[in-house]
């Protein structure tokens, strides 16, 4: 890629200011001498940089001795919103690094967004879920051919998988990782979109085939996040605009706004939910069989395509409805009922809805519901499946997500019999003092309360509490998770499912079956 070539596609966005040469002449169109240089590296770590690199100052903790480091290993040329008083460099100055990078990075891995049909999710719960559901509906029409983004694993080639570092990778990640998959031949892309990824703007300038919007609670409220609800429901909703098609649940909160944004753009809208009212497809559960539901067709329906009765093995309602929304977007890209039926009787999503049956017969569910509406759904439905002690095993992230200490005490008050607070990332906090802030919360005389920082000591202690086959144990908010983010590090977890099953007789893929 040339440089004249960045400064073109800065121009164009209209986040070009100018350009202060190494030799410290400013100017607002290129020099000649340095159009035709190449850039064959983009960096925004200045440990990875060398003479032919575009480095990008991006972050609120970025210093200058970050970029004295990178001149180091030759570094020519960075992109900033501010000069840096550093020799031998020319700075490209922007109005905003991230909307730069985002834009440089699709062109400079030759638009892979382009060779791929891309559906994304967003929501604050069921994301990851319901990618899980289209990537294993589009394996069975694409022959494996799917990739997928997703907070808990990501895969390249369809089926080689590695832990994700974040929910939405940073643009020049994302646009690296989507040119490695068309390299493996992948034909669609499946990835979750948090509020984060608008906020910080990975996603500038991406425009994905199908949109999902799951559902809107207020989370991701904090001094690192956003500073309120109505911000945090500001930037998910950026995806109605930026995608070619729109899936809307309207259980959702803040249903109408969203549509009424939607029908202003001449944006194809398709709705989901749990009645014909205004719907194209809602849910009717099986009354004999939990993991059944049929899909019937709403008044706004025009096509049936996807009528018919279906099998998951993820229990709960919401799964029904995130299955639902995963068909439906799948369908818009290529997929067919067959798939969807066939597929769906086999997915399971790590960490999501995993069942384990102790030896009295008690019920251990864990889950990665780690926020407010995903706690509240967990909690209700298994609170519906069994009458006697309901024994919940939480903690809340420390450094982020602070809004949901209070959220917790709340749920917890309407559903716990037994609340046992534990550590859960607690990052530069103390887990015992958001325990306690979490305890503060509950409002119900009725909650028992136990606090063990230690998250293995505060499973087994939940774990022999259970008495008989009407009690349930709850472990949530950690799901597949092996580590415990602790003063920035992630520190080696032996995992919540795991724990839990060192107090069992029997495994895990047995307690499905005779749950």
């Amino acid at each position: 890629m040339r440089l004249s070539e960045v400064i073109t596609i800065l121009k164009q966005d209209h986040n070009f200011r100018e350009v202060i040469t190494e030799k410290n002449t400013w100017h607002y169109h290129l020099p000649d001498y340095l159009a035709q240089t190449q850039i064959k590296q983009l960096a925004y770590d200045s440990r990875k940089v060398g003479d032919d690199t575009l480095f990008f100052v991006k972050g609120q903790n970025f210093k200058e001795t970050f970029l004295e480091q990178a001149l180091a290993s030759d570094l020519r040329f960075y992109v900033s919103q501010t000069p840096f008083k550093v020799q031998g460099t020319t700075a490209i100055l922007v109005n905003d690094v991230k909307q730069a990078m985002a834009l440089i990075a699709q062109a400079f891995f030759n638009h892979p967004e382009r060779k791929l049909k891309i559906v994304a999710f967003t929501g604050t719960k069921g994301k990851t879920t319901s990618a899980y559901f289209v990537k294993g509906i589009l394996d069975q029409t694409t022959k494996q051919k799917t990739a997928l983004f997703s907070t808990m694993e990501t895969t390249l080639d369809g089926q080689t998988y590695f832990k994700s570092a974040l929910t939405t990778p940073e643009s020049l990640d994302l646009y690296e990782m989507m040119s490695q998959a068309v390299d493996q031949k992948m034909t669609h892309l499946v990835m979750e979109v948090s509020s984060q990824a608008y906020k910080m703007k990975r996603v500038y300038g991406l425009t994905f085939d199908v949109g999902v919007f799951l559902n809107i609670s207020p989370d991701h409220i904090g001094p690192i996040e956003h500073p309120n609800f109505e911000d945090y429901l500001y930037c998910k909703r950026q995806l109605l605009f930026n995608s070619r098609q729109v899936i809307l649940n309207k259980d959702a909160d803040y249903f109408d706004l969203l549509a009424e944004e939607i029908s202003k753009l001449s944006i194809p809208l398709y709705v989901y939910g749990t009645s014909a009212l205004g719907t194209d497809y809602f849910i009717e559960a099986d009354a004999k069989d939990f993991l059944k539901f049929n899909v019937c067709a709403g008044d706004l329906n025009k096509d049936n395509s996807l009528k018919g009765q279906y099998t998951i093995k993820l229990a709960g309602d919401f799964n029904k409805e995130n299955a639902l929304a995963a068909m439906m977007a799948a369908f818009l890209v290529g997929a067919d009922q067959a798939a969807a039926q066939k597929a769906l009787a086999k997915i399971t999503v790590p960490g999501r809805m995993e069942v384990l049956v102790q030896k009295n017969g008690a019920h251990v569910y864990v889950d990665y519901a780690h926020n407010k509406i995903s706690l509240e759904t967990l909690l209700k439905f298994v609170k519906n499946h069994h009458q006697g002690t309901l024994i919940v095993v939480l903690g809340s992230t420390g450094s982020k997500g602070i809004s949901r200490r209070e959220d917790f005490g709340e749920i917890l008050s309407k559903f716990a019999d037994i609340a046992v607070l534990t550590a859960d990332d607690p990052d530069f906090e103390d887990p015992a003092e958001i325990a306690h802030e979490i305890a503060r919360n509950i409002t119900s005389a009725k909650v028992k309360v136990a606090i063990l920082a230690d998250r293995m000591q505060a499973i087994n202690h939940a774990l022999s509490l259970t008495k008989s086959a009407n009690d349930a144990v709850v472990l949530a908010g950690k799901g597949a998770d092996c580590y415990q983010i602790i003063k920035g590090e992630k520190v080696l977890y032996e995992g919540d499912l795991t724990i839990a099953k060192k107090n069992l007789l029997i495994s895990s893929e047995e307690s499905l079956k005779s749950s």
